[in-house]
């Protein structure tokens, strides 16, 4: 099939994953990463928001009274930036915080989209695989930031480089969402990080289609609260459909607690 379809497949996917969240025996798993975005994402705006407010006073006491109009120009400017810019910060965060609860949500897709049988351990299995997980979270940001500084210093290229460093810098983001996200059920099975990132590859037009999907709404307020938890039954559906040949063995993580 041509690259442009699997692109299109790449979005559909995400799509997936927002029905998936409304199913009712998966609506608390999903519940648990959402409460985590919430928390941090309602803390840190409300935050910055309380520094914008000092800030902005400190700035119209300086500015002589002719100019106070300024202010009403360059608030919306300042918080529309910042929510922005913290929006892609503040993912990365809360992906890390959220790692083990969003690899539960990963095996629950997994299981209802396939049937298979999972091994069932319990809570004490999933606190004894919480450590390799945060470990594989760190294992993808060693991934990502040399690559990113990397892509950063085309910003400071003249001509050609500020051209091309939005592109390429949108790009490296969609990619490290495909990344980001499709790891949680390939981790579930024990598959090697370079494994995975090799498998993606193989497939790129249509990983790049889903993680591109997943980075436009992560970088719109409000609507990045939700692109967790879709984002992880996107990639689950992705891997069953795509990827499962690769599963080395059974998921090891709590299955037993039905909440939902």
């Amino acid at each position: 099939m041509s690259a442009s379809f699997h692109q299109l497949r790449g979005p559909h996917y995400l799509l997936r994953g927002l029905s998936l969240i409304t199913e009712r025996d998966l609506r608390l798993f999903v519940l648990i990463p959402l409460a985590i975005n919430l928390l941090l994402f309602g803390g840190a705006f409300y935050w910055l928001y309380l520094q914008l407010d000092q800030l902005f006073t400190w700035f119209e006491s300086q500015i002589p009274s002719f100019l106070q109009w300024l202010s009403y120009i360059l608030w919306p400017i300042a918080v529309l930036t910042i929510v922005v810019l913290f929006s892609f910060i503040f993912t990365s965060v809360a992906n890390f915080i959220a790692a083990p609860f969003n690899g539960l949500l990963a095996e629950r897709v997994e299981l209802k989209l396939t049937g298979s049988e999972i091994n069932d351990e319990g809570w004490l299995d999933l606190i004894k695989d919480t450590p390799r997980m945060l470990s594989r979270e760190i294992h993808k940001m060693g991934y990502y930031l040399p690559r990113a500084l990397a892509c950063l210093l085309l910003f400071l290229v003249p001509v050609i480089g500020q051209t091309l460093a939005p592109l390429v810098w949108f790009a490296f983001s969609a990619w490290m969402m495909a990344i980001q996200y499709c790891d949680y059920p390939f981790d579930n099975h024990k598959v090697d990080f370079d494994l995975m990132r090799r498998s993606l590859a193989n497939k790129r037009a249509l990983n790049w289609g889903f993680g591109a999907s997943v980075t436009v709404c992560s970088g719109v307020p409000f609507i990045n609260l939700l692109v967790m938890p879709v984002a992880v039954c996107g990639a689950t559906a992705l891997w069953v459909d795509h990827y499962a040949q690769l599963r080395t063995g059974p998921v090891s993580k709590c299955t037993k607690l039905d909440l939902g």
